[in-house]
């Protein structure tokens, strides 16, 4: 059964969006991470317009941390003073993200940025956390813990910065000029590729302020939910390429899929988990790479400017 698009301006099969958002639920669910960094990729190589792809996915992203964000509410793992942080470099982010996103767009070049972004981001990300993930393996295997612990009362330079604010519930004393910085990068990332960023802000929050993990996934969660929802109207007002009955498709699967995944987590070695999700970003990474070397189907191509329609 096949359902048309009326942004992306195609038909696509019914079945095929749900089992693709689901199997990406799935992987969300086991390994902990929004989905938006396989879901945007696997769209495109669908056939779907990159700048609708990544508006989409950001209104799904943005839908699927709702529940999230509330369950740790409910937990009391949520570090709201931490989360208005990130949320105002997020959104920061965004404004900057969208902005250049259309300029590109206007230029003719968004599909090659969004090409070029994927796999330099995803050689980085994929390769550090291989990285990390063998040799945490390798200690392991040799009888020592996996990572060295630092000792009492050491603090990396940036925590102690102008502007040093207490977060009770995350336990951190530190300057908030590093972790607003890093929330502008992650939410300009997240408006120009339609990712959560949760890949990048989780392990970032954790090495290198060493914030508990229980509180991390929370806070993270609810800045995406922030960002996502501000990146999804900004598409929609300024360059409508928002398809919502792609975006519901894409809900309904990933929310499915993500609790089976959740379950399987439970089976799941720490060590191999990470090792497993890093070759999983390295593989999406090369495969946006083969991308740029493939000659197009159509070398040549034919656009009407917006003023002689």
């Amino acid at each position: 059964m096949q359902i048309y698009l009326p942004i992306a301006e195609l038909p696509i099969s019914v079945l095929m969006v749900l089992g693709l958002s689901g199997a990406v639920g799935f992987i969300s669910g086991l390994f902990g991470v929004g989905g938006g960094f396989l879901l945007t990729p696997l769209l495109i190589f669908l056939d779907i317009p990159p700048a609708v792809a990544v508006a989409t996915v950001a209104a799904q992203v943005a839908g699927s941390s709702m529940t999230g964000v509330l369950t740790y509410l409910r937990r009391k793992a949520l570090d709201l003073k931490l989360g208005g942080v990130l949320v105002s470099g997020g959104i920061l982010g965004t404004v900057l993200g969208v902005l250049f996103f259309n300029t590109m767009k206007r230029l003719g070049q968004l599909d090659l940025v969004i090409t070029l972004s994927y796999v330099t981001l995803f050689s980085i990300i994929g390769g550090l956390m291989l990285y990390d993930a063998l040799r945490a393996m390798l200690r392991v295997r040799a009888g020592k813990p996996a990572r060295l612990k630092r000792r009492g009362g050491m603090h990396p330079w940036w925590m102690g910065l102008p502007f040093r604010q207490r977060f009770y519930r995350s336990g951190l004393y530190c300057s908030v000029i590093p972790i607003a910085l890093l929330a502008v990068i992650i939410g300009f990332i997240g408006a120009v590729l339609g990712v959560g960023g949760g890949f990048i802000l989780v392990p970032g929050l954790i090495y290198f302020f060493r914030i508990p993990p229980a509180v991390v996934v929370g806070t993270s969660l609810f800045q995406i939910l922030v960002t996502m929802t501000g990146a999804t109207v900004l598409h929609a007002v300024t360059n409508q390429s928002v398809d919502i009955v792609l975006a519901v498709l894409l809900l309904l699967g990933g929310v499915i899929g993500a609790q089976f995944g959740g379950r399987a987590a439970r089976s799941l070695n720490v060590e191999s988990f990470r090792l497993l999700l890093a070759l999983l970003i390295l593989s999406v990474g090369l495969r946006f790479a083969i991308e740029l070397f493939i000659p197009p189907s159509e070398p040549f191509s034919v656009v009407v400017p917006e003023s002689g329609r």
